[in-house]
């Protein structure tokens, strides 16, 4: 297996940590009694962790090297997993959760950097396949979680075993991880500073369309079908299950169109699909029939379309030299979106309508589509300028 199959064993792996995670929140949050409220917080609480941490992890990386976070960060955020399971309070469960939400943001970033080594050292595009063997990882994830507490395992067993194959599993992939090119040298940008800020944040923006996006098909694409367009809940959850099959699908695919097209035209591309996807769902609240086929139809294009938009944003930074200090405030600013795009999605659903609350990822897909593929290629010539002048940042 050579760093292309090792790489994607790490993202395949991590999926199923955070399918350990989140599949077992419900059966957790019986074993504490959290209700609402305190479960809420402690997503928060994850949430802000992975948050702070991203920052840190970036410089970390220019410090260490990407690869050498990837090996401390894998078994470490698995050993965090399973300080979940014992959790013996909802306090003591929060703290927990701070704890897996950093070293998962440490991973994410560590992640992103050991794919664009691995695109650097072969020469092809490969980003979108490793996020698609991600979701693979959290499927299979979930399965495993679904059956084990169907024939009646407790979930703190269940967390802890899985916790420890995880362990297992992440020190044998971390020993065989063959170096990869990092970062280049960091250099002071050729172009102004305050252009330099607009790209970071331009390509956040970006990012965080692809996770918002994602993280409203998650939370509010079953919930728009059954509450608005009167599906049953069983209906509900296909429409969930279609977004993510669309998403993986496409991932897998992703990187040949990608090569073929080039980065700019492939993002243009993801975000009309995107755009079309969104306005087939808000169209099917205002037709008779069939509402619920247009809407499931919708959610298959707005998965396909922003299934590559983060695995181009990324491979793109890769392909600029930019710093890892660079890719985790770009990483920060995309999960940061998807972190708090729900909860936005929740509060204007809750005043003026779930109809209405769409057209927020709606108006970022056409954003994308608009605009996307003209930072990428600011962000790409902006690393051709600075590899022409390269003065070294004294230190």
């Amino acid at each position: 297996m050579g760093a292309r199959g090792r790489t994607a064993g790490c993202y395949g792996v991590t999926g199923v940590l955070n399918a350990l995670w989140g599949a077992t929140l419900p059966a957790t949050d019986a074993r504490l009694d959290l209700g609402a409220g305190r479960l809420g917080g402690l997503l928060m609480a994850l949430a802000v962790g992975a948050l702070v941490a991203m920052p840190v992890a970036g410089r970390l990386a220019d410090r260490w090297t990407g690869q050498r976070l990837l090996r401390w960060t894998m078994p470490s955020a698995s050993l965090a997993l399973a300080l979940t399971a014992l959790a013996p309070s909802a306090g003591v469960l929060t703290v927990s959760a701070v704890v897996l939400g950093m070293l998962s943001g440490a991973l994410n970033v560590a992640l992103s950097l050991q794919a664009v080594g691995v695109e650097r050292a072969t020469g092809r595009p490969v980003m979108a396949t490793m996020h698609g063997t991600w979701t693979l990882g959290a499927v299979f994830g979930g399965a495993l979680v679904t059956a084990g507490l169907h024939v009646g395992v407790d979930v703190q067993p269940l967390l802890l075993t899985g916790a420890a194959v995880l362990f297992s599993t992440t020190l044998t992939l971390s020993r065989k991880l063959h170096p990869v090119p990092g970062p280049e040298p960091v250099c002071e940008p050729a172009q102004p500073e305050p252009r330099r800020v607009g790209l970071v944040v331009g390509l956040g923006v970006v990012g965080a369309s692809a996770f918002l996006t994602e993280g409203a098909a998650t939370d509010w694409a079953g919930v728009h079908a059954t509450r608005v367009l009167g599906a049953t809940p069983a209906v509900g959850s296909l429409v969930y299950t279609a977004f993510f099959v669309a998403m993986t699908v496409v991932r897998f695919a992703g990187d040949p169109v990608r090569a073929r097209l080039g980065p700019a035209l492939t993002i243009r591309i993801a975000g009309g699909t995107a755009t079309a996807g969104y306005g087939l769902v808000l169209l099917a609240g205002a037709t008779q029939t069939p509402r619920v086929g247009t809407a499931i139809v919708g959610w298959v294009l707005a998965g396909a379309g922003m299934a590559v938009v983060w695995p181009v944003v990324v491979s793109a930074l890769g392909t600029s030299g930019a710093s890892a200090r660079r890719l985790s405030t770009v990483t920060t600013i995309s999960y940061g979106g998807g972190l708090v795009g729900p909860a936005l999605i929740g509060s204007v659903a809750g005043r003026a309508g779930l109809p209405t609350a769409l057209l927020i990822p709606a108006a970022l897909a056409v954003l994308v589509a608009a605009a996307a593929s003209a930072v990428l290629n600011q962000c790409l010539a902006s690393g051709e300028t600075e590899r022409r002048t390269p003065t070294m940042r004294s230190t």
